[in-house]
């Protein structure tokens, strides 16, 4: 497929093709996108499983390691969640570059996240001699904070490496060059699945380290994803073609960019996930049972967002090409066929948590003697939790289409203050007096699900005002040569190949 230029009517175009017989292959259509979507969302879909796999081998150890792999996690997410989706904003850079017909920028603005990256992932290990005093606040039990401790201790040296696939992961999904980012995941989920059953249970002549184990394990997976990432992104060919040697340089207006848009983008994630991690704090003086249900219900819901997210990634880098190349309308049509297709796939995982709930709890059932009166506990609670998970998902996909399409013109910061303002008020605080007046489990979690339903009518009312439709996060006012002696990834031919962009 050629890539039009700005000049040519393409908004007319795609409109004439707009039908429920044609819409599917046109322009903007469910083809086009699932081309980039399809390997992010298996891509994703790989990192739930990573997660998963880890928390259902701890599970065998007994519900308690499940419950405090789940809050270490969280505690662990919300900075990195910053530093991650920072560098990771190189996505929108790449999209927006290749759109305008400016390949020789995409090196220098990967060159800028990954020396975010590298200064980020250092200074991530400052946390590790707080790790005692961070898991105290959710005041658990003395067992449960000794595992936290441990598996957050382990978890800081996968920062620097995670930090590292998120930046090259954002040249080759600017690119629409999906499949390199899947392949980047399946080879740490790969490490990461043998070590973990080796060092989790001492297999193979390792010893028994549980959930230390696990947390080295996937040290070194996100290690070997991170080494795979950089050799690929150092090909001759991306050296001649984006300047990603020449471009090593530190270029402060360039750096000031991606922070400037970046940064906001990261610090809805993290503030967002420290609001989730007080939830799941205030969830875990509940109970053990209350925390091990809800941990475990949150990596079930991980089998909806994760997915979903992929499409989301693939509406970021569709806005932000459509929106280099000056073709706003068209990127608005993506933005509505990534809703639609999104919402087929929650309602279907809906209608599985809601049928079949059983289905998905005989994974987490621990093979431990000594805590039979917990795992009745939480076998109890989680068909409920699945009944929230069920309604509030379908939301939640309106939240990832419209962040992302927001986020893929460069409208960051209203997401930040919109999904930030909303869930203090709204989940945190009233989950702490859910914990503080004994209104139960389930009052706290009608309060999380509150909090994704109005959030998702807050971004679609900004996404329909269009306001983003104007915004660019790369120069403006340059003059620019057409395109003509570099390859993009198109993904609306058979497969991901590479076409001339005129």
């Amino acid at each position: 497929m050629q890539l039009q230029s700005p000049d040519t009517d393409i908004r007319a175009e795609a409109r004439s093709h707009w039908s429920p017989f044609t819409s599917w292959s046109a322009p903007g259509g469910g083809r086009e996108l699932l081309r980039i979507a399809v390997p992010l969302i298996v891509s994703n879909s790989v990192w739930t499983l990573q997660i998963t796999l880890d928390r259902m081998m701890l599970s065998w150890l007994g519900q308690e390691h499940v419950g405090a792999a789940m809050t270490a996690v969280m505690l662990f997410w919300t900075p990195l969640a910053l530093f991650q989706t920072t560098a990771g904003y190189s996505t929108t850079f790449v999209a927006q570059y290749l759109g305008a017909g400016r390949p020789e920028r995409v090196g220098p603005a990967v060159w800028q996240a990954l020396w975010f990256s590298l200064v980020a992932g250092i200074g991530f290990l400052a946390f590790i001699p707080s790790a005692e005093t961070l898991v105290s606040w959710g005041d658990h039990s003395p067992h449960v904070q000794q595992l936290e401790a441990e598996y957050f201790y382990c978890l800081c040296f996968s920062a620097l490496p995670t930090m590292i696939v998120a930046a090259a992961s954002g040249f080759f999904a600017g690119r629409g060059d999906s499949w390199t980012v899947l392949l980047i995941n399946v080879v740490g989920l790969v490490v990461n699945g043998v070590l973990d059953y080796l060092w989790i249970f001492g297999h193979g002549g390792f010893p028994a380290l549980g959930i230390v184990g696990a947390g080295w394990a996937t040290v070194v997976g996100t290690g070997v994803s991170a080494a795979v990432a950089v050799a690929l992104l150092f090909q001759r060919k991306y050296r001649e073609e984006f300047q990603m040697l020449a471009g090593w340089r530190f270029e402060a207006d360039l750096f000031n960019r991606l922070m400037r848009y970046g940064l906001p983008s990261g610090l809805q994630w993290a503030l967002e996930g420290l609001a989730w991690t007080g939830f799941l704090f205030m969830v875990g003086r509940l109970g053990d049972a209350e925390l091990a249900a809800s941990s475990i219900a949150f990596t079930l819901n991980a089998v909806a967002f994760m997915p979903t997210m992929g499409i989301g990634q693939a509406i970021q880098v569709l806005v932000g090409q459509r929106l280099g190349q000056d073709q706003p309308r068209l990127a608005e049509r993506t933005v509505w066929t990534g809703l639609g297709l999104a919402m087929i796939f929650m309602v279907s995982i809906a209608l599985l948590y809601l049928l079949t709930p059983g289905m998905f709890l005989f994974l987490f059932e621990s093979q431990s003697e000594h805590d039979a009166a917990l795992r009745l506990q939480v076998a109890a609670i989680i068909p409920v939790l699945l009944q929230f998970i069920a309604v509030y998902s379908l939301f939640d996909g309106m939240n990832l289409v419209f962040a992302f399409a927001l986020k893929g013109a460069g409208d960051t910061r209203f997401v930040t203050v919109a999904s930030v303002g909303l869930a203090w008020p709204l989940m945190v605080v009233p989950s702490w007096a859910a914990w503080h007046y004994g209104w139960g489990l389930y009052w706290a979690w009608t309060f999380a699900s509150t909090y994704i339903v109005v959030l998702a009518w807050v971004l679609f009312w900004r996404f329909r005002g269009g306001r983003w439709q104007e915004m660019r996060v790369i120069e403006t006012g340059l003059d620019r040569e057409p395109a003509t002696d570099h390859t993009v990834v198109s993904p609306v031919e058979e497969g991901i190949s590479c076409s001339k962009a005129s």
